[in-house]
């Protein structure tokens, strides 16, 4: 048996390569100042920003979910790079921290430049939203393990804050402060399952169907952008959380998967 390349056996070196082109101008614009090594290596080497004096960093990972079936349906990829970066950006902005950097995961089964390029140019839109720059990540292209047109995303978000700043609700909140909900765009990356059960099979829509009361068609308006709260929670910490005084601002909750009823008593006392 010779002359098997890693081609023939669904693996696209040059396609990946490709990829890797077309992605440059968008991961440049993200940079921050503190990145030393960014992508090409085997790894990323970032500093932590001048100005703290104990900082903590602060670590996130999540994905996309099913949301991935409405974009592959409307054939629209980048926006789900914007959902994957605001998933993982606002879980750490609730300790109070500033998004340091970014990596992502790309896998499909076979692969597109031009679509993954469109994931990526997403991804870095999202990371200039949360002020995180994307120092790297990993295309894999796995046939026969993936459908065909189809591909997943996930990605990792490490922030910083300062160690005497950092927001802990379980042990400063108490009866009587009041609870303030910011609103969402609609499903954010959430609830997707059983929001294509309900849309696609018990009522019958399609993507492309219009339903009184929405702007948009029923895949646009599930497709909207997850918001990435990073600008307004600074601007909240830096009003009302001045240093030498106690927190005004005790605790933020991104309302994910589990809802209020989850998501609210991970920042609450017993």
């Amino acid at each position: 048996m010779t002359g098997i390349t890693y081609k023939d056996a669904g693996v696209d070196i040059d396609a990946g390569e490709e990829m890797v082109d077309r992605i440059q101008p968008a991961v440049a614009r993200t940079m921050r100042p503190e990145v030393v090594s960014g992508v090409g290596g085997f790894a990323a080497m970032i500093r932590i920003p001048e100005g703290y004096r104990e900082p903590v960093l602060v670590s996130g990972t999540d994905g996309v979910g099913t949301k991935l079936k409405i974009a592959f349906a409307l054939q629209q990829h980048r926006t789900i790079g914007i959902d994957l970066v605001a998933m993982c950006a606002n879980d750490v902005l609730c300790c109070g921290a500033e998004s340091l950097f970014f990596l992502d995961y790309y896998a499909c089964s076979e692969l597109s430049p031009r679509e993954g390029a469109e994931v990526v140019a997403g991804i870095a839109e999202g990371c200039l939203q949360a002020g995180a720059a994307l120092v790297g990540g990993e295309t894999a292209e796995l046939p026969g393990f993936y459908q065909k047109g189809e591909y997943d995303v996930s990605g990792t978000i490490v922030g910083v804050v300062e160690k005497s700043r950092m927001l802990n609700g379980q042990k400063t909140v108490k009866r009587g402060d009041v609870v303030i909900g910011i609103e969402s765009s609609g499903l954010h990356t959430n609830g997707y399952s059983l929001g294509r059960k309900i849309y696609f099979e018990q009522l019958g829509y399609k993507p492309s169907s219009r339903v009184p009361g929405l702007k948009g068609t029923v895949g646009q308006e599930l497709l909207k952008e997850h918001i990435s709260y990073g600008p307004l929670v600074q601007k909240l910490v830096k009003k009302f959380n001045a240093v030498g005084r106690p927190n005004q601002v005790k605790a933020f909750a991104h309302i994910t998967g589990g809802g209020f009823i989850d998501n609210i008593p991970r920042v609450l006392p017993k």
